[in-house]
């Protein structure tokens, strides 16, 4: 035993919050330190399903989760100091509340009992080594964020959020071309209703599927499928547009010089199609955006196209520049497409641009040509001419056909 007053004995007081995983086998589950760290607690919060599998050696004041769930843990925070345990799924630290409770709560001030993920069992049961898949969850998520790991030979883990998730995931498989996909659907894992089902993704029959389960996917696809490359710069078509769109060599090189770099914001300005902002965001899940456009069919064709790439997060404000621009979240990154010529415009971009933020204007007219050539003079920052050619044909033979001459200015304010 620690001496009274020493580092362990101190640590060992501040530690007043306890997380304990608890899975399927319930009780079972649980090992001799989780049950006396539960039967010590003097409040112990969780699901209803949990709090009844405690019951019968808990001596702690229950407190189920409230209606709707309490994202900011003010119930728990207002008890710190005393003896608190929170009861959870699995992994608490894998899409679970103990996610939550360490924005709040620091990590010197909880001790945590994690049983096996979902995810783990699953690729447990399946043979699957979890650093060769792709995880993702769905819970409470729209099933549009599977599109962009739809890869082919890839497999997939999915948490679901109820018992009509597999049914819908294997639906937007078949329409999107992946309908040979083998799906397992991996039902109440570690329980003694355990279960697996296997089906094709466009014969996918199954019925009364548990609530509580997992989905594995074995992508496969036929030459038709609508696959997202991995790169920036794809392809035009997959984006619904009027011809209002940054292309996709032209799109390659501008995502190159905004350089997304982890949990940014950008601010897509005349966003068109919104494919900038799309391919910002497919570049890493913790990626933000706003796309500006004025053009309510043009504003609603981005969303469509969000959606479709599977970053159905983008948000879509509807207005001219500048005014659209009050009030938004401050950015680290802001896209000035090619049309347009307000001076107005790039003067709020670099206003509202944070220190060390990035500006990436393109310019295809005169006019525009013009205020970024006064703004590099004025302010510095990279000029470049990209010009792109392309065989088309010229009577019976071939010949280079050039394609509008794009302006780029890129600036990084200090």
């Amino acid at each position: 035993m620690p001496a009274e007053g020493s580092g362990a004995a101190k640590l060992a007081r501040e530690k007043w919050l306890t997380v304990i995983g608890i899975g399927e086998d319930g009780l079972a589950g649980l090992g001799d330190e989780a049950k006396r760290l539960i039967a010590d607690a003097e409040i112990i919060f969780g699901g209803k399903r949990h709090l009844a599998l405690v019951a019968s050696f808990a001596k702690g004041k229950p407190h189920p989760w409230p209606i709707p769930f309490d994202a900011g843990m003010s119930e728990i925070l207002a008890l710190a100091g005393k003896n608190v345990c929170v009861l959870a799924s699995g992994d608490p630290f894998f899409h679970g509340v103990g996610v939550t409770l360490a924005r709040k709560v620091a990590p010197d001030e909880m001790h945590v009992i994690p049983s096996p993920s979902a995810v783990s069992l699953a690729a447990a049961r399946l043979g699957w080594a979890l650093q060769d898949i792709e995880t993702i969850s769905l819970h409470g998520r729209p099933i549009d964020l599977i599109r962009p790991i739809l890869q082919p030979n890839g497999r997939i883990l999915a948490l679901t959020s109820d018992a009509e998730a597999p049914a819908a995931i294997a639906r937007l498989l078949e329409e999107l071309d992946f309908g040979a996909s083998r799906l397992t659907v991996l039902e109440a894992l570690g329980g003694t209703n355990e279960s697996l089902r296997t089906v094709r993704a466009d014969a996918f029959t199954l019925e009364n599927v548990n609530p509580l389960n997992v989905l594995a996917i074995e992508v496969d696809s036929n030459p038709q499928a609508r696959i997202l490359p991995l790169t920036s710069g794809r392809a035009d078509h997959l984006f619904e547009h009027d011809g209002q769109i940054t292309k996709h060599d032209i799109r390659a090189v501008t995502l190159s010089a905004l350089a997304p770099k982890r949990g940014e914001l950008l601010w897509d300005i005349g966003a068109g199609s919104g494919s900038i902002g799309i391919e910002w965001m497919l570049a890493h899940p913790s990626l933000r955006a706003i796309a500006i456009e004025a053009d309510p069919n043009r504003a609603a064709r981005i969303g469509r196209n969000a959606a479709a790439c599977g970053v159905p997060g983008l948000v879509v404000v509807e207005g001219s520049a500048p005014k659209a621009l009050a009030g938004l979240e401050t950015p680290e990154a802001i896209f000035v497409g090619g049309g347009g010529s307000d001076a107005g415009v790039l003067k709020a971009a670099i206003k509202a641009l944070r220190p060390g933020g990035r500006l990436v204007a393109n310019a295809v007219t005169l006019e525009m040509e013009s205020l970024l050539l006064a703004q590099h003079v004025k302010l510095g920052g990279d000029l470049t001419r990209i010009a792109i050619s392309r065989v088309a044909p010229v009577g019976s033979m071939q010949a280079w056909r050039p394609a509008m001459p794009v302006t780029q200015w890129n600036w990084v304010k200090p």
